[in-house]
């Protein structure tokens, strides 16, 4: 198989990165992504004990579009991480380490959240697509957010 010369392609806008720094991004995203249930998971669980006073894994499934096994076995996971206790007939609560990893979620989202509505991303849209940037953006750039957001907002 012969490769074209790289002045044969046309309008090449792309290139290569070096295999550590490639390496470094791919690593990056795999760590989001076994993150991302769980922050999801301690976030909502903070937001409806804020609201309800309390948390049941079918409120839980219901939000999630998820089965309740689905939620019990994320929920055990949660338990063995030291983010939850769970009381029999009472319900699911954040220990203080589960509701510090919720705050820095919160956060996080809030960010991104006012990032993309400075942008004038509809509200609807940049809610929806905050929640999954929130897990995939370094504090390098979460911190050039607030910046921007802070700057476009001079009431802040």
């Amino acid at each position: 198989m012969t490769h074209p010369e790289p002045d044969d392609l046309p309008n090449r806008t792309t290139q290569l990165v070096d295999v550590e720094e490639h390496v470094q991004g791919f690593l990056q995203v795999r760590a989001a992504h076994r993150s991302e249930l769980m922050d999801d998971y301690v976030e909502l669980i903070a937001d409806l004990i804020n609201d309800y006073g309390e948390v049941r894994q079918v409120e839980l499934a219901a939000r999630f579009g998820v089965s309740q096994p689905t939620v019990a076995k994320m929920l055990k996971r949660l338990a063995v991480a030291g983010l939850i206790r769970q009381q029999p007939y009472r319900g699911v609560f954040l220990t203080p380490e589960g509701e510090a990893m919720a705050l820095r979620s919160r956060e996080r989202h809030q960010t991104v959240e006012s990032f993309l509505l400075a942008l004038g991303v509809s509200p609807e849209t940049a809610r929806r697509d905050a929640e999954g940037l929130e897990h995939h953006v370094s504090e390098e750039t979460l911190d050039v957010f607030r910046r921007f957001t802070e700057q476009a907002d001079p009431s802040s």
